[in-house]
């Protein structure tokens, strides 16, 4: 039966990414960082004494191994674009490993390399596919800031040009301007601006969907102004109604109360706050026991500042309207008999007047 060739790729490892392609192996490096390409007999048996060669494109030759001797050491014939660039591991040849690096890589080097033992019964060839030119992590500014809004912009190169988004610590998208490309030194660049209003961590994410790569950079953003409208909700849970308000990115830390419409604090029902560096994230809860109009208030003293949010609530099923009702309808009835009782009595007053004058 034929030996089926494996590769092993628990080797050594530069900067970049090795992952399984089909039958071979891709490499995904940033353009002049170094590359390990992997080769490695899976029977492990020593190849000291035997010959191995690299090719690029089944043509270019890149490294030849024949017993120790080899293109760095004396031996002619290796291309031009490789001299002086490339070497192997000699103390893992005893463990079958023929793998290679490659310093420098340039987008020329990309390309499809063979590892080929032609002396092997039966010959074995392995194929590693290079990619020159993932994005290295993007790189960003801050051309802008108040207390209430940092502008933030991101720009990041590669081949194939990168899609770039911004991204907050909750991973939604954030809206931005239109990228913009340029070129400098036969490079070309993507930026991407964004405004943030809210103090958090940003994050500037490039991806390569062809050659699956994704890298990205992180910025931590502290805003000291005026906290956002807080959101607010009815929510139902086990024990009851809940008015549920909830303050983001707020600093200085803020207080949040529930109002009535006449002004008085609701009680408060549960409380969680999260610290953010110097942030504040804030779920107030209150039970809602009454129709109203109610609103979370958010008040920031250290700088003067407050906001509010509000919403209608009806309670379902509460009697609370019924008895508002019969009370009116009880002192409208009530008044009406007074009334009555004393038209009475002024009728009867003014008789009694009359007969007296006539008299």
């Amino acid at each position: 039966m034929e030996l089926l060739p494996l590769v092993c790729l628990c080797l050594l490892s530069c900067s970049g990414e090795t992952s399984a392609a089909g039958d071979g192996v891709k490499v995904v490096v940033k353009e002049d960082d170094d590359a390990v390409l992997p080769c490695s007999l899976s029977t492990k048996e020593d190849i000291t004494a035997k010959l191995f060669d690299w090719k690029k494109d089944g043509q270019k030759e890149v490294f030849f191994y024949d017993s120790g001797i080899h293109y760095n050491n004396g031996r002619p014939g290796q291309d031009e674009q490789f001299i002086g660039r490339v070497s192997h591991f000699q103390d893992q040849l005893k463990n079958g490993d023929a793998s290679i690096k490659i310093i420098k890589t340039k987008m020329a080097d990309s390309g499809t390399y063979s590892c080929d033992f032609p002396r092997l019964q039966p010959r074995q060839t392995f194929y590693i596919e290079l990619v020159v030119g993932a994005a290295p992590r993007p790189f960003i500014a801050t051309l802008a800031e108040t207390k209430d809004w940092s502008l933030l912009q991101c720009e990041a190169h590669g081949d194939p040009l990168p899609t770039v988004e911004w991204k907050d610590s909750d991973n939604n998208t954030l809206n931005a301007d239109t990228p913009q490309i340029s070129e400098r030194g036969g490079r070309s660049y993507i930026t991407v601006k964004t405004t943030v209003t809210k103090t958090d961590n940003y994050s500037c994410v490039a991806t390569q969907e062809t050659i699956s790569h994704r890298i990205a950079a992180v910025t931590f953003v502290h805003l000291t102004g005026a906290a956002s409208e807080p959101s607010v909700t009815i929510l139902k849970t086990d024990d009851g109604t809940v008015l549920q308000c909830v303050v983001r990115g707020a600093s200085p830390k803020p207080k949040v109360e529930w109002q009535d419409s006449s002004g008085n604090i609701l009680p408060v029902k549960d409380v969680k706050v999260t610290e953010r560096g110097d942030s504040y994230d804030i779920v107030l809860q209150a039970a809602l026991t009454k129709t109203d109009n109610f609103r979370c208030v958010v008040t920031q003293e250290e700088i003067n500042h407050k906001i509010y949010a509000e919403i209608d609530a009806t309670v379902n099923g509460s009697n609370t309207g019924l008895v508002v009702t019969i009370v009116v309808l009880s002192l409208l009835l009530v008044g009406s008999v007074v009334a009555g009782v004393v038209a009475v009595l002024y009728v009867k007053h003014r008789y009694k007047q009359n007969r007296q004058n006539e008299s």
